[in-house]
């Protein structure tokens, strides 16, 4: 799976799951380039989400929530998410 692929599939799953005004996914992936386990089919994503049902979640509630609706992707794509809430 490319980079752009993926990004599309994340925004339609939290798109489909949670109430949002807003989200933006960006590749993030560089920041782990030159490190020793770095797996090139793997990425490193950031998701900024303006949505008022998550933010009347606690930190950890919300992002359970998001972990939950990207298993799979997690599980074979995702090498690392940064995930802010606005």
């Amino acid at each position: 799976m490319n980079i752009n692929e993926l990004i599309t599939i994340v925004k339609k799953k939290i798109e489909k799951n949670i109430n949002l005004e807003k989200i933006l996914v960006e590749d993030k992936t560089y920041l782990h380039k030159n490190h020793s386990g770095h797996d090139i089919n793997k990425f490193h994503l950031k998701i900024t989400l303006h949505s008022k049902e998550l933010k009347k979640m606690n930190k950890i509630e919300s992002n359970k929530k998001i972990y939950k609706i990207l298993v799979n992707e997690l599980k074979y794509y995702i090498h690392s998410l940064q995930i802010l809430i606005n």
